[in-house]
């Protein structure tokens, strides 16, 4: 089975300045899950839309292999859904079923990530879709004060507490007719949620996050 990798980049970022060209442990950021991408054991293409000349450089000079699409300007811009940019890609290509992650994902895994095709191949006949989430059992609180998953008048063990998932954006595996079935929306109709190891989740959001993935990638190396 084939599958098409959909890595989207931005040159612009509010809160790590030129996030995905970063240093990280001595390689723009992107390079980390790219290379863990390059080393998974199916048949696949990958593609890098971007609106930066530079990453898109970078990419040509470093992966040949990878193809580079330029985002067109109405899609440019830090409220344009990811969605419509999937939309975009897929539309340009001749791919049946995409597996969608971020640069921002550095610690992610090959071994996670043909985990997740392979179940989600070997499943199609009951889910449409599946993405990354990570396993929450802790007590949690709306804004409000108001308990979301626990009763404060019993203080049960929090490994006893009902399972949540919180959806960490590492990937998304959809078709192509998943996605128009969803109203193009990369979460199919049946999704299936892939639990994925905490410490391969962390999504880079803001310099913090960059910093504990830099720490964490040192640790685990």
């Amino acid at each position: 089975m084939e599958i098409y990798f959909l890595m989207p980049m931005k040159g612009h970022s509010e809160r790590v300045h030129d996030k995905n060209m970063k240093l990280f442990a001595g390689k723009p950021l992107y390079h980390s899950v790219l290379n863990e991408i390059l080393k998974v054991k199916f048949e696949k293409k990958i593609f890098i839309n971007t609106d930066s000349e530079r990453i898109a450089e970078d990419v040509r000079s470093c992966f040949p292999e990878v193809i580079v699409i330029k985002r067109p300007e109405n899609l440019q811009g830090d409220e344009v859904s990811m969605n419509r940019i999937i939309g975009y890609d897929i539309s340009r290509s001749n791919g049946k079923h995409f597996f969608q992650t971020h640069s921002t994902n550095p610690l992610l895994k090959q071994s996670t990530m043909e985990a997740a095709i392979d179940h989600y191949f070997n499943h199609l006949d009951a889910y449409d879709s599946s993405f990354a989430v990570t396993r929450v059992q802790t007590r949690l609180y709306r804004a409000t004060g108001e308990p979301v998953n626990h009763n404060p008048d019993e203080l049960i063990r929090t490994q006893d507490l009902p399972v949540l998932y919180e959806e960490n954006s590492n990937f998304y595996i959809f078709s192509k007719s998943s996605f128009y079935n969803a109203d193009q929306r990369r979460i199919g109709l049946k999704p299936y949620m892939f639990e994925t190891p905490p410490l391969e989740s962390i999504d880079i959001d803001d310099l913090s996050d960059f910093n504990l993935a830099l720490q964490l990638k040192q640790i685990i190396s």
